[in-house]
């Protein structure tokens, strides 16, 4: 028992600081920008005193750019500790295994095949890079399986998908407009610029019911660690758990990249930060990995829209550098 209560008291002071921290970040979003806001002025602005120019700057532009940033950076990260967690490998994540290069693939060849429908795009994308995370995830799962799914072939078999997937992309866009290979080669990387309240709509009922999905699922996760035949032996349904959980974070992952594009390595990140924080523990091991997914985006997002500033630098790439890195470091320590 007191083990159980230090490892809690430990994981409420680190949701704590984070919240504070995400909170923190999200009120210097809103100050930063091209339009650069006091913080008295958001203030008003917020309480409904502002003039009409930081309201619009405010409610149209940056806090639906926070909010989605918030919302993708947890999604992405609760995906990615699921599939390390049924996949026994610390190298698994939705932009590794194929799942995020699936969706990409269906939008790049949506691009392709109705290039003059541009104005509809922002409202097919999503389900066009939906339907491809789906797709890809049933072409692993189809090919892992031999007497059942080792975590060992589905990572290698989700690894060939990607690298099948990616060369496809790159076919696909070569064929391209150079306008459509632009905007293809910016979604594809991550970009949640000129992102509305549409897209918080869109992604808001995932987020919603698909996290708490994964959370109240946190003790088939604790079993599945211990190894199939001992989580068989404990009475688990390894198989059907396991397709259900690799449902739930490919959700999370095709939900999230429809709406921000190819932001990758969020999922391999922060679960392992949040293990080295508080152990291994589901219960307790998803909300921090939660928290600390939403702020690695909206302080990558912060970074990236004001470091060059007026340019901006999407998010991805900004992701991607301090992921990579991260996982260069991984690599060589193991």
């Amino acid at each position: 028992m007191k083990i159980w209560t230090s490892a809690t008291n430990k994981t409420w002071i680190v949701a704590v600081i984070l919240v504070i921290s995400i909170i923190g970040t999200f009120l210097l979003n809103l100050n930063l920008g091209v339009v650069p806001i006091s913080p008295i002025e958001v203030v008003k602005t917020l309480l409904g005193q502002g003039n009409e120019n930081n309201s619009m700057v405010l409610f149209y532009f940056r806090l639906p750019r926070i909010v989605l940033a918030i919302l993708i950076g947890a999604a992405m990260a609760i995906s990615g500790a699921i599939l390390q967690s049924i996949t026994h490998n610390d190298l698994a994540d939705p932009s590794i295994i194929g799942i995020n290069a699936g969706a990409g693939f269906a939008v790049v060849l949506y691009m392709y095949l109705f290039q003059s429908a541009a104005s509809d795009s922002v409202f097919l994308l999503p389900l066009a890079a939906l339907t491809g995370a789906m797709i890809a995830a049933f072409m692993i799962y189809v090919i892992s399986w031999k007497n059942g799914v080792t975590p060992i072939r589905l990572i290698l078999v989700g690894i060939g998908i990607n690298s099948a997937f990616a060369a496809l992309i790159i076919m696909f866009q070569l064929k391209m407009e150079p306008n459509d290979f632009t905007r293809a080669t910016v979604w594809l990387s991550g970009d949640i610029s000129g992102t509305d309240w549409t897209y918080v709509l869109a992604l808001l009922p995932w987020v919603l019911i698909l996290i708490p999905l994964a959370m109240y699922q946190s003790s088939v996760l604790n079993t599945l660690q211990l190894g199939d035949n001992i989580a068989k032996g404990l009475g688990t349904h390894v198989e059907r758990h396991r397709l259900f959980l690799l449902l739930i974070a490919v959700a999370l992952a095709g939900s999230s990249v429809s709406v921000g594009g190819g932001i990758a390595f969020v999922g391999l990140v922060t679960p392992h930060l949040s293990k080295k924080l508080i152990g291994a523990n589901h219960w307790l091991f998803l909300p921090i990995t939660a928290l600390m997914g939403a702020l690695l985006l909206l302080l990558s997002d912060t970074i990236g829209r004001n470091i060059l500033s007026p340019s901006e630098i999407p998010v991805g790439l900004v992701v991607s550098l301090i992921g990579g890195s991260y996982f260069i470091y991984l690599l060589m320590k193991s």
